[in-house]
C-alpha cells in the first residue's frame, strides 16, 4: 500500500470504529460517526439513568433511546454498567486531577488525615450530584474493577502508609467502603441522613483512621 492510501493514525479509537475500508478516505468518515454514535449513547444513557433504577436500565433501553442499533452500541459498550462507567469518567478525572494538582487539603501539602478527610468529602459530594450514574456504574464486583477505584484505592493506600498504617493494603479498602454509592443511597435517601451529617461523620472516620494510626 502507497502512503496515500494508508490510514491516518486516529487520535482517538473506540472499540468497533476501525472497520475494513477500501481507501483512507472512509475511514475518517466511521470514525466521526462513531464519534457521533457515542455521544448519542451517552446522552441518551444520561436520561435513562436518571429517569429510572439504573439495575434496570437495558442495553435494548439505551439503543433505542439513543436510535442506534444493537450492534453498534456493543461495538462501544458491552453493559449498561460499562456506559454509566463512561459517563462518570469525565467528572472524575477532575477530581483526580485536583487531588494531584490542586491545593491542599485535597491536593498535596496536609497532613495524611486532612487529606483523606477531603478525599471523603469531595467524593461524596461528587455522588450526590450524579447518583445515578454511580449507581449504574458502580454494581456488585463491577465497583473493584474499574480504573477510577484502582486511582481512589492507591491514593488512600498511599495516605495510609505516610500515616503510619501497620496493614494499609487491607486497610485501603475498608476506607473506601463507606464511599460506595449504594451506601450513600441507603443512607441519605431512604434513612433521609442530610447530605452535611454524613460528609461531617466521613470526615471524623478519616481523622479517627490517621490521627494517628492506633494499633
Amino acid at each position: 500500500m502507497s502512503n496515500g492510501d494508508e490510514l491516518p493514525a486516529p487520535q482517538v479509537v473506540l472499540r468497533g470504529d476501525l472497520q475494513a475500508a477500501p481507501r483512507g478516505a472512509a475511514a475518517p468518515r466511521q470514525r466521526a460517526d462513531a464519534v457521533r454514535n457515542r455521544a448519542q449513547i451517552l446522552s441518551a444513557a444520561e436520561v435513562l439513568f436518571t429517569a429510572h433504577d439504573p439495575s434496570t436500565v437495558t442495553m435494548e433501553q439505551i439503543a433505542k433511546a439513543a436510535g442506534v442499533g444493537r450492534a453498534t452500541l456493543y461495538r462501544s459498550f458491552p453493559d449498561p454498567p460499562s456506559v454509566a462507567t463512561a459517563l462518570l469518567d469525565e467528572h472524575e478525572r477532575r477530581l483526580q486531577a485536583q487531588m494531584i494538582y490542586g491545593p491542599p487539603p485535597l491536593g498535596p501539602g496536609a497532613p495524611p488525615a486532612e487529606r483523606l478527610a477531603a478525599f471523603y468529602i469531595a467524593y461524596l459530594d461528587l455522588i450526590r450530584r450524579h447518583l445515578p450514574l454511580a449507581l449504574g456504574a458502580e454494581s456488585g464486583p463491577a465497583r473493584y474493577t474499574t480504573g477510577a477505584y484502582g486511582f481512589w484505592r492507591l491514593h488512600v493506600r498511599t495516605l495510609l502508609i505516610a500515616g503510619g498504617s501497620a496493614d494499609p493494603d487491607a486497610l485501603a479498602d475498608i476506607a473506601l467502603g463507606p464511599l460506595a454509592p449504594q451506601l450513600y443511597h441507603h443512607q441519605h435517601n431512604t434513612l433521609g441522613i442530610p447530605h452535611e451529617r454524613i460528609a461531617q461523620a466521613l470526615s471524623g472516620f478519616a481523622r479517627h483512621l490517621l490521627d494517628p494510626i492506633r494499633p
